[in-house]
């Protein structure tokens, strides 16, 4: 079978069929799959990330539109702004998201309205509350902190793919293919503090090797600096004054993780609120126990 023999129809009743001719589609939408029609711009924190669907990089048609390609590009990212539009493609009408990136414009498509579901509406439980502080919170926010790093997308890569070629490479060798360790079971969480903790606590210390790896690659080039332990930076004194404050070049040493303990210990107000900047210039003052012991 040809693509010629392919048609477009739509079903009216069991089996049967209303053919439509391409002719007759250009006839109610002329130009409609040819060209982009923008007719909003709004801005790009507007829009909920469950609309986004796939994404797509745009070019200029010829060489003569680069110039309007580019002002267009300049235009929006100068005005923090997306343009939305709608295209036809292969037959069915898209809402998208003309956004401006470094050179290039790009083209995402949305979901229309009613394709997105309430969520409180179709899950069948949700809390009811909002979690407002406590150490819970606190603990939640240090684990948040000791897995937090730029974004580095080669970092992750499909492990599942690469098992599975590894398994075929096996059987055409015919190598006995050795089974994979069970993936871990669900737990009852009956203890939240306690689940927190062990979570930073695998957090630092898989942050910590591999710190020390990337050490070891390059050749012991921070041999020469100082550790970044608690007991690097602690005063040993129980009254802290101004003069023992840890200071600041001793503080940059330590992850924001750390940070935040040493501030959760001096109970240093904000604290959860604070860049590592932040926490390094209050704990360099003394946090709020020094001010406790100085009155």
């Amino acid at each position: 079978m040809s693509g010629d023999d392919i048609v477009k129809g739509f079903e009216v009743a069991d089996g049967e069929y209303v053919i439509v001719e391409p002719d007759e589609l250009d006839e109610i939408a002329p130009g409609r799959s040819r060209t982009i029609e923008i007719s909003d711009f709004v801005d790009l924190d507007e829009i909920e990330p469950v609309y986004f669907a796939r994404t797509y990089y745009l070019a200029p048609r010829g060489e003569e539109h680069l110039k309007v390609y580019e002002l267009l590009r300049a235009a929006l990212e100068k005005a923090n702004r997306i343009g939305v539009a709608t295209f036809v493609m292969r037959g069915k009408q898209y809402l998208t998201a003309l956004r401006a990136e470094d050179k290039v414009l790009m083209l995402q498509t949305l979901h229309w309205a009613d394709e997105v579901r309430d969520p409180t509406r179709e899950l069948p439980q949700l809390p009811e509350r909002r979690a407002g502080s406590g150490k819970e919170l606190d603990m939640a926010l240090q684990l948040v902190d000791a897995l937090s790093g730029p974004w580095d997308p080669s970092r992750y890569h499909d492990t599942y793919e690469e098992k599975v070629r590894e398994l075929m490479q096996a059987k055409a060798e015919g190598q006995e293919v050795a089974p994979a360790e069970e993936a871990p079971t669900a737990t009852n969480v009956v203890d939240l503090m306690e689940v927190l903790q062990g979570s930073i606590d695998r957090a630092r210390s898989g942050r910590e090797k591999r710190g020390g790896e990337r050490g070891g690659e390059r050749g012991g080039a921070r041999s020469g600096r100082k550790p970044a332990s608690k007991s690097a930076a602690r005063p040993k004194t129980s009254a802290r004054k101004t003069s023992d404050a840890p200071k600041k070049s001793e503080l940059r040493e330590l992850s924001k993780a750390e940070l935040y303990e040493r501030a959760t210990e001096r109970e240093i107000p904000g604290r959860s609120r604070m860049s590592r900047q932040e926490l390094i210039d209050a704990l360099a003052g003394g946090g709020r126990r020094r001010k406790k012991a100085a009155a």
